[in-house]
């Protein structure tokens, strides 16, 4: 079975030569550090299992964020990370997409694009949270972008994790949302779709006139569903973060210039989908993120400026912590952080580094050069 690496170590020379001249470096350097990534080319580590008289060679990850190799040990660590934010509370997730008419001007124009799609769909939310009717009060919310859709064409949405509930405006009242319902999509979608509209018009105004009007009386795309409570939302949520276009494990092939992998429709039915090497890598591209760009952002109380009021919120709960709430804590343990032999499990002995060699593959703006 092919591994997006052997794909593009196959394909990379051909296609850099017929478009290299135009592509952005965030995508040769996707494709050069996927390429590399646990490779010796990038140094690593050598160990001995003592059991078994073997050596083992443990090479260096590339940490592209879009490497299909790096992203479950960065899931783990995240979630880990992010258990200071956790709340005894129902939590929701919610889907916003874009509109097909508005998606060939957001991939030419991603970062301003992407970054709109998440601050006024956040602002949409926090503007139904505040109303009595349906909370009252300040909520926090977590926001994962994400460009692709299962197949992976070009499809670019935000989710976001909500809390089910939310802040007085005096700061000393917790005020829960309904049981199992959070707000009314339709109206997140009509107010999402005129902030956005707005602050296009505002913003950007030479990118708001090739919009056509319509777009802005179309039904927008807002989808909300319950997810449970503290850690077991953060871990729905967190696929959600490194999840790359592709894994490997979805490759089925890659024999005579096409690539072959599998993809799952909204009914659970997986289908096989061929490309060519070049059509496959320029759609595996094309969800390569701006440099810099921050996929991953947070609002209400759970931003960083408003972290007190997260505090003050945890001292309301007077919560005693909990296997699903555990402030501060990151459950480790030592025998963890141990290497194992993964043939007999026995602890493995370090016996040196691996040192990077001094030229490793890199691309000029013309062509790739070993």
């Amino acid at each position: 079975m092919a591994e997006l690496a052997d794909i593009f170590r196959v394909s990379a020379t051909k296609y850099l030569e017929k478009y290299g001249q135009k592509m952005l470096p965030s995508h040769k350097r996707a494709i050069r550090d996927i390429i590399l990534c646990r490779t010796a080319a990038l140094g690593g580590v050598v160990y001995l299992c003592q059991q078994c008289e073997e050596f083992r060679y443990s090479y260096h990850s590339c940490k592209n964020r879009h490497c299909p190799k790096c992203g479950n040990d960065a899931a783990t660590a995240w979630l880990a990370a992010q258990s200071g934010l956790l709340l005894p509370v129902p939590h929701f997730l919610v889907t916003v997409t874009l509109p097909a008419h508005l998606r060939k001007l957001a991939r030419q124009n991603q970062k301003r694009f992407y970054g709109l799609m998440m601050r006024c769909a956040a602002q949409a939310l926090h503007k139904l949270a505040k109303d009595p009717k349906w909370i009252g009060g300040e909520v926090g919310i977590i926001a994962v972008l994400q460009t692709w859709a299962r197949d992976m064409h070009y499809h670019p949405h935000v989710h976001f994790i909500v809390t089910g509930g939310g802040i007085s405006s005096d700061g000393k009242k917790w005020l829960p949302a309904q049981r199992d319902y959070l707000m009314p999509q339709k109206a997140v979608a009509k107010i999402f779709r005129a902030k956005f509209r707005d602050a296009l018009k505002k913003e950007a105004p030479e990118l708001f006139k090739q919009v056509s009007p319509e777009v802005w009386w179309t039904r927008w795309v807002v989808d909300i569903r319950p997810v449970g409570k503290g850690k077991t939302a953060l871990k729905y949520l967190a696929p959600y973060i490194f999840r790359v276009a592709i894994s490997n494990k979805r490759i089925v092939a890659c024999r005579n210039g096409r690539v072959s992998y599998r993809y799952q429709d909204n009914n659970g039915a997986w289908h096989i989908k061929t490309l060519t090497a070049e059509a496959f890598m320029a759609c595996f591209l094309q969800h390569v993120l701006p440099k810099r760009f921050v996929k991953v952002r947070y609002y209400g109380f759970f931003s960083r400026r408003r972290r007190d009021t997260l505090q003050t919120i945890k001292e309301l709960f007077e919560a005693t912590p909990t296997e699903e709430h555990r402030p501060g804590e990151c459950p480790t343990t030592d025998d963890q952080d141990v290497l194992r032999c993964p043939k007999c499990g026995s602890p493995l002995l370090f016996v040196r580094e691996i040192l990077p060699p001094k030229h490793v593959l890199s691309w000029s703006n013309a062509s790739p050069s070993p």
